[in-house]
């Protein structure tokens, strides 16, 4: 059996913060119980509660959210035993709060070891004998260093106490909350955005925005007006510094992609310290997606990818790496501006968005970062790749994958299901995107707004506005003399189960009208009655349908809508195949 660090606990217990030697281990211990924790504000990461043993006493310690997969996959559980490599100490309505940072796990058994007991069931003068007995993997401290000092506890200002010239303890990132005042962080700017300034009727303001990390998450910090002046030239991004004396509030979703649940307001006041230091630097942290993976993300979600530029048509880039899949990323404004890698160059994507244009394709947020040959062993493995196979490779693109039931599949005979089936089993109402083949026949057909006017550069397909005779497009930044006009459907279906209204887009009123948007445009301005007949005639056919189910809110009221990622005339002679195949198959005997 395992042995224990003998006393880790009480050592834990009476522990000043800023005791470094022994937040960095390593302790061998027991976790007597994982349990989620609800903070009470919906963020998107799960929290876990530890209880810790080590036989003699046990205590409550909080997991890193990067180590969150260890309990998902069921590396860790109840009565795991492992080695706490790293972990950090904070202070939170005045009582200490324990993460875990880094640990190792040597074994999982069944039964408790020891009898450990609660603190408030053990005298002081029993805590301070356990507290120096002799521990097993680690060396015990002073004797001091629990006589001389008075429990932490007591006065929980001294965590703010630092030992190196006079700054404060550092706090992890992932310990910060609105219940702290005094506390520095140490961390990373990883993104710096430009200044922007806006006017309404309140009045006039700037502000910017930055995103630090260190080795326990990410925050976004927000500064405005005077804070702007104070900070913006003090901040670079790559660089390390020491913060403190910001605002922590509960973080604004709309305006952020990260996983923390606060963000800091930085004020003029706010105190900024670069930090020179050459060791113990936090590095940034990637959770690398391969390209083939991205179809089992749902649309609008962010992730992390490296990959080889193979192309660079306009403002975009094309990705390939060694899972053989191709995929196109969206620079804008400045990132688009300042690319000027050499040929086929790596490059670390850091929260990239997630779409579904042509199957799966990516796009920079103002807060997505992008590292060019980065010193990381994932560089220079994709790097040797494609020097010596990668080049002379070709690779798939998400729109032609035909299986996966992922956006860009197509139509899937063998799991088609009926409208009154998908709204059964409440297809896209879990918070993700469903995806799910149907046959139906169209019943109605929107006229209203059946069309857009959009860019006529290929690939941009945004919408553009008619300003003095010319049609613009602030995407391109170019007018036009006449826009090339795109579908954009509303169908009413219905099959023999039940209905549904389905949305798509140009490929799919070319396949119901057999006609580009133009010529339909042209038609209904010269011709009403012929646009109506030509309406008409598009109800009762029936298409095969490959859709997509996700939940939205509108208004309000939160509704599901079922979008369409491909649509195809009925092959009847292949129906017919299929038929006579069944006949033949055990099903029919």
């Amino acid at each position: 059996m395992v042995q224990l660090t003998a006393g880790i606990c009480a050592r834990l217990h009476h522990a000043s913060p800023d005791d470094q030697e022994l937040f960095n281990g390593p302790h061998t211990v027991q976790f007597l119980s994982i349990k989620k924790v609800n903070s009470g504000n919906s963020g998107p990461v799960d929290r876990y509660r530890i209880i810790v043993s080590d036989g003699i006493n046990f205590l409550q310690a909080m997991l890193a959210t990067q180590l969150n997969g260890m309990v998902n996959d069921a590396t860790i559980g109840k009565h795991t035993v492992a080695v706490i490599e790293k972990l950090t100490c904070n202070y939170v309505q005045e009582k200490k709060l324990f993460i875990i940072l880094a640990l190792r796990v040597l074994e999982t058994t069944t039964e408790k070891i020891g009898e450990p007991k609660a603190f408030e069931a053990v005298d002081s003068t029993t805590a301070s004998n356990v507290a120096i007995t002799p521990a097993f993997t680690t060396p015990a401290p002073a004797t001091s260093s629990s006589s001389s000092k008075p429990p932490v506890q007591q006065n929980p200002s001294s965590a703010n106490l630092g030992a190196k010239g006079g700054r404060g303890s550092i706090f992890p990132i992932e310990g910060l909350s609105p219940y702290q005042n005094n506390w520095t962080i140490k961390a990373r700017v990883t993104q710096k955005s430009e200044i922007k300034t806006w006017s309404n009727a309140r009045g006039e303001g700037k502000l910017f925005n930055v995103t630090l990390m260190d080795d326990t998450g990410e925050i976004r910090a927000t500064g405005f007006n005077l804070a702007v002046d104070e900070l913006y030239p003090k901040l670079d991004e790559g660089k390390v510094y020491y913060i403190s004396k910001a605002r922590v509030n509960l973080a604004k979703k709309k305006f952020s992609n990260l996983a923390n649940d606060y963000e800091l307001g930085l004020e003029r006041n706010t105190e900024v310290e670069e930090c020179h230091e050459t060791t113990n630097l936090p590095m940034i942290k990637y959770h690398f997606v391969p390209l083939s993976g991205l179809e089992e993300l749902p649309k609008d979600s962010t992730c992390d990818v490296i990959a080889i530029v193979k192309e660079i048509p306009k403002r975009e880039l094309m990705l390939v790496d060694q899972s053989g899949f191709s995929v196109r990323l969206t620079l804008w404004g400045k990132q688009a501006e300042q690319y000027n890698a050499d040929d086929f160059p790596v490059i670390a994507f850091k929260g990239v968005k997630v779409g579904d244009f042509g199957g799966r394709s990516l796009s920079m947020f103002s807060s997505s970062t992008m590292t060019i040959n980065p010193d990381i062993e994932e560089c220079f493995a994709l790097r040797g790749w494609y020097d010596s196979a990668g080049a002379g490779q070709s690779f798939q693109a998400h729109s032609n994958v035909a299986g996966g039931g992922g956006a860009g599949g197509g139509f899937k005979r063998e799991e088609m299901r009926s409208l009154h089936d998908v709204k059964e089993a409440q297809l896209g109402q879990q918070d993700k995107v469903d995806y799910f083949s149907t046959r139906a026949t169209i019943m109605h057909i929107k006229a209203d707004n059946i069309c857009y006017p959009a860019c006529p550069t290929v690939g941009c397909n945004k919408k553009v506005v008619e300003v003095n005779g010319s049609w613009r497009c602030e995407k391109c930044n170019k007018s036009f003399e006449a826009p090339e006009y795109r579908y954009i459907m509303s169908l009413a279906v219905a099959d023999y189960s039940g209905q549904a209204w389905l949305q798509g887009f140009n490929d799919v009123g070319l396949a119901v009208f057999g006609m580009p948007a133009n010529d339909l445009v042209e038609i209904k301005e010269n011709n009403d009655a012929k646009f109506n007949v030509i309406l008409h005639k598009a109800n009762c056919m029936t298409f095969n349908f490959s859709c997509r189910a996700k939940q939205d809110e509108y208004n309000g009221t939160t509704r599901t809508r079922y979008g369409i990622s491909s649509i195809s005339a009925l092959d009847y002679k292949a129906e017919a195949m299929r038929l006579r195949d069944m006949l033949q198959s055990q099903w029919a005997r």
